[in-house]
């Protein structure tokens, strides 16, 4: 129990909202609207944060149980005792984040370790003995079955937690919040100490075994508590290997307790049947609780607690006061807390017993599985599963642009599905295949991308060249490898018998294509650039050593200026080494321009996600842009020099990876060169103005640099 021990300590820091998780998810994840929010609509939970969110849970079920346990949000009809799947609410707040998470391992180490078996099969476990016990105490055969559930449960909770806080000790402040959450109460605490629950009845030592590790517990208040807290033994309750152990351990607590019961009284009928009616209770007990709530997963919460706190193991020889009256300095003196009465013969006021029940009843069904649990709507949990399966996550950025150093949030997708376009909850994304923008930008996307593969084929049969490689063999030399076609020779004098060989072959290549899908590369501009983009796309396709990854970057979010809910987004559309290229010639016809130029902030969000230049392979990267940077939110102001140069900072970090920059102004034949001044400082001397009726010869100037060697 070592493990167990530090927690009085400790406990204290253990207060704040969102404690463990917000070194990863920040201090305003669930602040902020949906990228599926409608417009004109009050902004409901991130979806994006809350997908983050169930990810995470999911790697720490899985980290704490080591297994592949399912991770899903609560809807109509879940099951949270089918024994295969962790079930989570989809109320986030900064108040219930980390009890969540606590609540999510408890469940998964359940799944793990309980045996869901023996469970369903306990009417069968109950050996026939404790049923005539019960029966004499005026109990049926389904009340003993409830009362012996109910203690296995929280026997096989206190087994499992010690499992976690002694194998994943880094996880153990999840459980004390989630504790603080579900199952700790002032009310309990003040109960405890007075006579409430204190005649010999079920639901009196249901109370105050559930109960035993708090601060306030005292064995002296019911027969044989003292002795159910010996026969559990927290301080060696790892000695329970299984869920039988902990069943076993839950027969002698329920024999403890049907000894110091009071017999019911036994008639018998004319015809000699004999019958038991329950002795009726005689002092304080508080009002009734159903004796068949269980006590399980969270009542183990609190229980776990008190274990790690080190509050158990410090009561006096006669159990009284277990170990929760001690004081910080250790002189045994009795909490301060007010809410807690000196005067164990204290009884609560009316209003304070009507308190106590509703707590009990809280405990109860916490302890039963319970748990209240947010249910994601229909439309949520299609728009969460979108966001799932596009991979679809937040990153930070732009800490030296932001006021007051403060970063932003890019939305990154990681994967161009069908299913997010069919969403429509991109705006660089139009489900609507062929919509017309008006006369003047009117175009038909499967012109440009037939265009694209045309143009492309007729390049990559030339790039197949890139696949080849050529020995050249030079024979009868003085040194080399013996070539063995010449030994013969060795008998007649010759000892030019060796041979030397060069193979000529090209590097493997990778190529990430980054595409400014602003409003202003509408038009001409965008057939034309995406045509291009195809025609690589297609021409890579048709190599084996060269890869590509197309981008796209934009803005998203309803509103202008400083508006909270407007970001930069930046979707990775294309990657040659996990997508086949019917995802180009299928679904880049979705994809338009739209939103602001955000820039060096979409480079910096997905930087990791460019690959360097190595001995074995050559890395290009290639932009396509028609203006000067420009977003803005209430957290960063992105134009003019200050984004200039973050962009600069952003492309000489590439270029640091060895990585080879090429960046294209696209502009019509009257914007000349407007801006290539501000062009040139962002993406170097070598970037170029290219014409909008020209763009395609792009895509051959980078198969000639394909075909080059070192």
């Amino acid at each position: 129990m070592k493990n167990l021990k530090n927690f009085t300590t400790t406990r204290s820091t253990y207060n704040t909202s969102n404690n463990y998780s917000s070194f990863w998810l920040g201090d305003d994840w669930d602040n902020n609207g949906s990228v599926f929010d409608e417009e004109d609509t009050k902004p409901k939970t991130d979806l994006i944060a809350l997908s983050s969110y169930r990810r995470a849970i999911a790697n720490f079920v899985n980290i704490v149980t080591q297994k592949d346990i399912p991770v899903t949000f609560k809807s109509a009809g879940d099951s949270y005792t089918d024994g295969k799947k962790v079930v989570i609410s989809s109320k986030l707040d900064d108040k219930l984040f980390d009890s969540s998470v606590g609540l999510a391992l408890h469940e998964g180490s359940h799944i793990k370790l309980s045996d869901f078996n023996f469970l369903k099969e306990l009417d069968y476990n109950i050996p026939e003995e404790y049923y005539h016990s019960g029966e004499s105490k005026g109990y049926s055969k389904s009340d003993v079955k409830g009362h012996l559930k109910n203690l296995l449960n929280y026997v096989e909770d206190r087994r499992i937690d010690y499992y976690v806080f002694s194998s994943s000790p880094g996880y153990k402040g999840y459980y004390h919040s989630m504790y603080d959450k579900y199952f700790h109460s002032k009310i309990i605490d003040k109960a405890l100490g007075t006579d409430e629950y204190t005649e010999e009845n079920i639901d009196s030592y249901m109370f105050r075994i559930i109960n035993l590790t708090n601060k306030n517990t005292d064995l002296s208040k019911l027969k044989g508590l003292k002795e159910i807290y010996n026969t559990i033994d927290f301080k060696n309750i790892s000695r329970l290997g299984s869920t039988e152990d902990a069943f076993n351990i839950a027969c002698e607590i329920y024999h403890i307790i049907l000894k110091n019961l009071p017999d019911a009284k036994k008639t018998t009928d004319e015809n000699g049947n004999v019958s038991y009616e329950k002795a009726q209770d005689s002092g304080s007990g508080g009002e009734s609780v159903s004796p068949d709530s269980p006590i399980t997963d969270e009542q183990f919460e609190s229980l776990l607690e008190s274990i790690e706190n080190g509050e158990m193991g410090e009561s006096d020889e006669d159990g009284n006061g277990v170990g929760v009256g001690v004081s910080d300095d250790g002189k045994g003196e009795k909490s301060s807390d007010t809410d807690t009465p000196n005067n164990s013969q204290d009884l609560l006021s009316p209003q304070q017993k009507k308190q106590l029940e509703n707590a009990i009843k809280k405990q109860n069904k916490f302890m039963d599985g319970e748990v209240t649990k947010k249910n994601v709507t229909k439309k949520e949990k299609k728009d969460l599963e979108t966001i799932e399966s596009s991979g679809m996550s937040y990153v930070e950025v732009g800490e030296d642009v932001g006021y007051n150093k403060t970063k932003t949030k890019c939305i990154v997708v990681k994967n161009f599905t069908k299913k997010l376009c069919e969403s429509d909850s991109i705006r660089m994304i139009s489900k609507w295949k062929g919509e017309k923008y008006g006369d003047e930008n009117s175009y038909d996307h499967d012109t440009y991308i037939e265009d694209g593969i045309r143009l492309g084929t007729i390049l990559g049969r030339k790039l197949q060249v890139r696949g080849e490689s050529r020995e050249t063999k030079w024979t009868r030399l003085d040194s080399g490898r013996i070539d063995k076609r010449l030994i013969s020779e060795l008998g007649f004098g010759n000892d030019r018998v060796f041979s030397t060989s060069f193979t000529e072959s090209y590097s493997d290549a990778f190529l990430h294509i980054s595409v400014d899908a602003s409003g202003s590369m509408g038009g001409d501009k965008w057939r034309n650039t995406m045509t291009s983009v195809v025609a690589m796309c297609k021409a890579i396709d048709m190599i084996n050593n060269v890869d590509v990854v197309v981008s796209f970057r934009s803005t998203q979010g309803d509103g202008s200026g400083r508006n909270a809910s407007y970001k930069p987004i930046i979707l990775i559309a294309y990657d040659s080494r996990v997508d086949n290229f019917i995802k180009v010639k299928n679904l880049f016809k979705y994809i338009t321009y739209n939103g602001t130029t955000p820039e060096g902030l979409c480079y910096e969000a997905i930087m990791n996600e460019i690959v360097p230049t190595t001995n074995d392979r050559d890395s290009y990267f290639l932009n396509f842009s028609d203006g000067m940077p420009m977003f803005g939110n209430n957290e960063i102001d992105y134009h003019g020099y200050t984004a200039i140069q973050h962009t600069n900072k952003m492309v000489k970090e590439i270029r640091s990876r060895g990585i080879k920059v090429m960046s294209y102004y696209v502009g019509g034949d009257w914007e000349g060169d407007r801006y290539m001044g501000d062009f040139k400082k962002m993406y170097g001397k070598d970037s170029e103005f290219v014409d909008i009726t020209s763009v395609m010869s792009i895509s051959k100037t980078m198969n000639k640099k394909f075909l080059e060697k070192n």
